[in-house]
C-alpha cells in the first residue's frame, strides 16, 4: 500500500485513480472540490484507515484546493483518522440519547473485553477504541459503529458478543441487537394495524 507511514509519500493506487474520477464526475462541472470527502475516504482506505500528512496533500492537489481547507474537512468529521488506528475503529456513542439508555455501561464493557481506554490501541494493532457524539441512531441507542457498520439497541451482554466475535475474526451481523426493523417501536406497530380500506370507498 501507498502511504503508510507519516513521512512517506503518498499517490492513489492506479484503482482508486479511477474511483477517485468516479467521485469527482459526480458533481457539476465547477463544483469538483465537493468530492472532497468521498476522496478522503478513497485515501484513508488506502493507508489502512488513517490519514497521514501527504495523503491529505494529494486530495489538495487532486481537486486544486489549499491543503488547509482539506485539513479542515479531515478535522471537522469523525469518521477521519490522523494517527494511525487499529483494523477495527470501535466508536461508542455517549451522546444524550444513548447515555440515558445506557451507553456507560456499553463503554465500560469495551474497555474491559478490549482491554483499553479510550483513545487507544490494543497491542495487536487489531481494535482502536473511541468515544463519538451522535451516530443519528437515536431511536436505537445506546448504539456502536465498527468500521462502517452500526450495531444498534445494546446492552453490556450485546456489545460483548459483537467484540468477542470480531476477536475471533467473525463480522457479527450488524443491525438492532433485540431484532427490531429499523427504527420501529420495541413493542411493535401501535397505528396503522387495520387492513386498507379498498380504494375509492
Amino acid at each position: 500500500m501507498s502511504g503508510n507511514g507519516r513521512d512517506e509519500p503518498f499517490a492513489f493506487t492506479p484503482e482508486n485513480v479511477e474511483r477517485a474520477k468516479a467521485f469527482v464526475d459526480r458533481y457539476p462541472r465547477g463544483r469538483q472540490k465537493s468530492a472532497v470527502m468521498p476522496l478522503l475516504d478513497l485515501a484513508q482506505r488506502q493507508t489502512g484507515g488513517w490519514l497521514p500528512p501527504a495523503a491529505i496533500d494529494h486530495v489538495a492537489d487532486y481537486l486544486g484546493m489549499p491543503a488547509i481547507r482539506v485539513f479542515e474537512v479531515a478535522t471537522f468529521y469523525t469518521m477521519y483518522h490522523l494517527e494511525p488506528v487499529g483494523r477495527h475503529v470501535v466508536g461508542v456513542c455517549t451522546t444524550t440519547p444513548c447515555w440515558l439508555r445506557g451507553s456507560d455501561e456499553v463503554l465500560e464493557t469495551c474497555r474491559e473485553v478490549l482491554g483499553i481506554g479510550v483513545g487507544e490501541t490494543t497491542g495487536d494493532g487489531r481494535f482502536t477504541l473511541t468515544e463519538l457524539e451522535c451516530l443519528g441512531a437515536c431511536c436505537n441507542a445506546p448504539v456502536i459503529r465498527v468500521d462502517d457498520d452500526y450495531y444498534e439497541d445494546l446492552d453490556a451482554d450485546a456489545v460483548r458478543r459483537v467484540l468477542e466475535g470480531l476477536k475471533r475474526g467473525e463480522k457479527p451481523a450488524p443491525g438492532s441487537s433485540i431484532g427490531r426493523r429499523s427504527s420501529e417501536p420495541v413493542t411493535g406497530l401501535t397505528t396503522l394495524q387495520a387492513a386498507q380500506p379498498p380504494q375509492g370507498s
